[in-house]
């Protein structure tokens, strides 16, 4: 008997796309593979050649994803200094252009085999799952662990009827990761909160990134000068992203700050407003394209600006203390993590940042321990995240069971019947084009089409009517009526005793 856990790890974007959900779950597939004690796969979405154009930079595209799989690895390889030997598998993916994002096609977890279902991991459940069709999460596997990346209710509250989006979003995203999650880790409390839900920054950072920082301690030591350049920002060029309140706090204290100068790098959407903005400035602050962190150019920077607070763990944050660069940002929750190291100086107000910008001017940073640069690791996150979901103890296959809500005030068998019926109402909605469309899915993505399948080599779908429930949907075989049975009992109680007793069996 094969005594590893299998742990599939899905994400929602892939290398060549330098987002933080195609880098950081790529980190983790390679560390936990790392000493060989777990067998890991990596899922990740594969796009045909008009949405490839669309999102991955340089006009970069592949012909195949045998091909992709190769630039994905030689990129990592060239980053942690060896060569991992985790799996890489491709779910159907389409880009939405109005979400700028990349969404799964047709039920993503028949990915891995049955044989081979034990642990997922899902990044960004909330995303992978709002139209899932298809197998329920949590029957198929074992265990499964949502990761949450992104402050989805801070970026919809910034756009045209933002507060009610985001209030229908954290209840449609409450509802998707709690009948599909069986554990959830919020990276920072910057995040929707969820029911059972834990905070820990289960993510690391290159390991280039300490290489620089341990040269530039060393220089430090032997009484070098190790940085020679100011203060620089650098991110996704988009308002959303830090450069609006950067920008303030550097027009309202033009004056205080004129002697310095600054230099922001990054690319988007916003870029030309950014760069119009930032010449009205009577002070000195360039704006260059988006280059590699890692790059030669930010090695001598001594100062790192991060006003940013729609960020829940951001790592240009990390990867500029690695590299011993003092940090002036926000006094918020996003960077809580940070303020452990002693060259990570917060603010509260705009008198606070004049003054440890300048400050930071005038000082040299501080030299971290080895302890200190351990944390910033992928070594460190990965313990982080096995201890926090309870894999860090010697094997041992058994079947979760679920945990009882704090609001809960009947027994455990009616939130089952709860559950199984919320999970049933979302597999029948999401499996009509009407209704999925109403919810913002891409058209037609209920299955792959023809193309897709081509490229990933699939074959072609058994006849089915979508919204039909069968024995090979997500909650197996039997299992329909009996949900059905569950679902009219459900709405028996409700109406009897009103919302409050049915809503009070989960978050």
């Amino acid at each position: 008997m094969d005594q590893k856990h299998h742990i599939a790890i899905f994400t929602t974007a892939s290398l060549p796309w330098l987002t933080g959900t195609a880098v950081n779950p790529l980190f983790r597939a390679a560390y936990l593979y790392k000493a060989e004690e777990r067998n890991v796969t990596l899922v990740i979405p594969w796009l045909s050649l008009k949405d490839q154009k669309l999102v991955y930079p340089n006009n970069v595209t592949f012909d195949s994803p045998a091909e992709q799989e190769k630039y994905i690895r030689q990129w990592l390889e060239d980053r942690i200094g060896f060569a991992s030997g985790f799996n890489i598998k491709f779910y159907p993916g389409k880009f939405s252009r109005d979400k700028r994002s990349i969404l799964g096609v047709g039920d993503i977890s028949e990915i891995i085999p049955d044989k081979d279902a034990d642990i997922a991991i899902l990044e960004e459940p909330e995303h992978l799952t709002w139209y899932h069709h298809g197998k329920r999460w949590k029957t198929k596997f074992r265990l499964v662990i949502g990761i949450i990346h992104t402050n989805y209710l801070e970026y919809v509250k910034r756009e045209k009827n933002g507060n009610l989006q985001a209030f229908l979003l954290k209840y449609l995203n409450n509802w998707v990761v709690g009948i599909y999650c069986h554990k959830v880790i919020r990276l920072s409390a910057a995040t929707q909160d969820y029911q059972g839900s834990i905070v820990c920054n289960v993510h690391g950072i290159n390991p280039k990134f300490l290489e620089i920082g341990k040269k530039k301690r060393e220089q430090q030591e032997n009484g070098d000068k190790a940085f020679t350049k100011g203060a620089y920002f650098i991110g996704k060029m988009i308002w959303s992203k830090g450069y609006k309140e950067l920008l303030e706090l550097l027009k309202d204290h033009q004056k205080e700050l004129a002697a310095l100068e600054f230099d922001l790098f990054g690319s988007g959407e916003d870029s030309e407003d950014v760069q119009k903005e930032a010449k009205k400035l009577e002070m000195t602050v360039r704006v260059h394209p988006g280059r590699d962190h890692a790059d030669d150019l930010f090695h001598d920077f001594k100062l790192f600006l991060n006003p940013s607070t729609t960020d829940v763990v951001c790592t240009t944050t990390a990867e500029a203390l690695a590299m011993g660069k003092i940090v002036v940002c926000a006094n918020h929750c996003s960077n809580e993590f940070f303020k452990q190291f002693p060259n990570c100086w917060t603010y509260d107000n705009h008198k606070e940042f004049v003054e440890l910008t300048l400050k930071a001017f005038s000082e040299e940073p501080a030299q971290p321990t080895d302890a200190q640069r351990h944390e910033l690791s992928w070594e460190a996150a990965t313990e982080r995240f096995l201890k926090a979901v309870d894999l860090d103890k010697p094997f041992e296959r058994k079947v979760l069971s679920r945990t009882t809500s704090n609001y809960m005030s009947t027994s455990i068998n009616f939130q089952q019947s709860v559950e199984d019926a919320s999970a049933y109402v979302h597999h029948v909605a999401s499996g009509f084009e009407v209704s999925r469309r109403i919810f913002g899915a891409i058209p037609d993505s209920l299955q792959p089409d023809e193309q897709l399948r081509k490229e990933l080599g699939f074959s072609n779908p058994a006849n089915k009517s979508p919204g039909k429930l069968d024995s090979r949907d997500s909650l197996g075989s039997g299992h329909t009526s009996r949900l059905k049975e569950r679902l009219q009992r459900y709405l028996q109680i409700f109406h009897q005793k009103g919302p409050h007793a049915a809503g009070s069996s989960r978050s």
